[in-house]
């Protein structure tokens, strides 16, 4: 009977590093496919504990009636336990390390407290328009919002570079998420109702009751801030949390890619992990454009499902924009800011300036690392 207090005691420890294990970026487990094997392991966890627990219990009466120093050896093995247990579930978990602003505040352009230069992931919806600084999304993963009558959630992973806003509807009502862990790298958020989980970097649920969902997803644009109040002087700026001011000072230089972290440096040459890519995705097909070349050509002439497109850099070599080309034929060069079409000029909004009536569809371009782009979208071009 001794033995089942041992078989107890391992069981649990090597249950409650599992259970984390799998869903956060320790060596070598977010290489693997494994995350139906986690969602099991986080859907059951009360029913593993409870077995562990009755059967260090069962055998505890006989741990602990035996030679002093085994006793000790027992009790050891006890605290052991417990700082695997708060260690897995306090200090690692994601949702205690990452928290959400406390108080979301937003300033007009006048009131702004953010530097100019900084880069934002800005949304529009219903006329409305606002911008949220990827250092301060970086450290809280989600933000919830409403934004032109519309509930939103606008989520960051640092570790792939991917800034995405979603509509937080399934079902048709709205829901809570929480971080839960990452699945490739990708953070990963579990609903509140269901217990699902939500890939960040495209809002699809790949674990639970929902597997296969995708949420709403909203158009953005990632720019400095002083570029998109060019295009939106009226936009609402995030402005910082000061209780996480130590935690957003972390990621001060992690837009201009300088951090050594292994998670979240850049490879400085092209098609590395850690290399930056823009990608486009258009009916079902993707395609990935090496961030090295956008910043030597500036922009390029390209077609993506048949589509033939524009991708263009700004002079901050930090801004980006990606439209609808008229045809394959309509190629478009760039100078100061400004698209030109034969004699047509356009600005980065897509309008052309002294012709109002013509204007080029904005698309939805992402900067991110090539290990995020080609592990979600495996049959990329590039």
């Amino acid at each position: 009977m001794k033995k089942l207090f041992y078989i107890g005691i391992i069981g649990a420890i090597l249950f409650e590093i599992a259970n984390v294990y799998f869903i956060m970026p320790i060596p070598g487990s977010q290489r693997i496919n494994s995350i139906d094997f986690a969602y099991f392991l986080s859907t059951w966890k009360w029913l593993f504990r409870g077995f562990f627990l009755i059967t260090i219990l069962a055998g505890s009466l006989f741990a602990f009636n035996d030679k002093r120093w085994l006793i000790l050896l027992n009790i050891a093995l006890l605290i052991v336990l417990v700082g695997v247990y708060y260690m897995t579930n306090f200090e690692m978990a994601a949702d205690t390390m990452f928290y959400q602003p406390s108080d979301l505040t937003l300033k007009n352009a006048t009131q702004n407290e953010v530097e100019k230069e900084r880069l934002v992931i800005g949304a529009v919806i219903n006329g409305q328009a606002r911008a949220y600084p990827i250092q301060y999304l970086g450290y809280h993963h989600q933000v919830k919002d409403t934004l032109g009558g519309k509930p939103i959630i606008v989520t960051y992973c640092t570790v792939c570079r991917t800034g995405r806003v979603f509509e937080p509807i399934v079902n048709g009502k709205i829901e809570n998420f929480r971080l839960v862990g990452m699945d490739h790298f990708n953070a990963m958020f579990e609903d509140a109702t269901t217990k699902s989980w939500w890939r960040q970097a495209n809002g699809e649920a790949i674990a639970g009751k929902l597997k296969g969902q995708m949420l709403p997803e909203i158009d953005i644009t990632q720019a400095t801030l002083q570029k998109w109040l060019d295009l939106h002087p009226n936009s609402l700026i995030m402005q910082p949390d000061f209780k996480f001011k130590e935690e957003y000072d972390s990621l001060s230089n992690y837009e201009t890619g300088k951090r050594n972290g292994k998670l979240t440096r850049r490879d400085s040459l092209s098609w590395k992990e850690k290399s930056w890519i823009v990608g486009i995705e258009l009916k079902g097909q993707s395609k990935a454009f090496d961030w090295n070349r956008l910043e030597k050509e500036r922009i390029i002439n390209d077609v993506v499902a048949n589509q033939a497109i524009v991708l263009v850099l700004c002079d901050d070599k930090k801004s980006f924009f990606a439209f609808e080309r008229p045809n394959n034929s309509a190629i478009f060069s760039i100078k100061n800011d400004t698209l030109y079409q034969k004699q047509i000029a356009y600005n980065l909004s897509g309008q052309a300036i002294k012709n109002t009536g013509l204007g080029l569809k904005q698309l939805n371009a992402y900067q991110e690392c090539w290990h995020s782009w080609q592990s979600f979208h495996p049959k990329t071009l590039r």
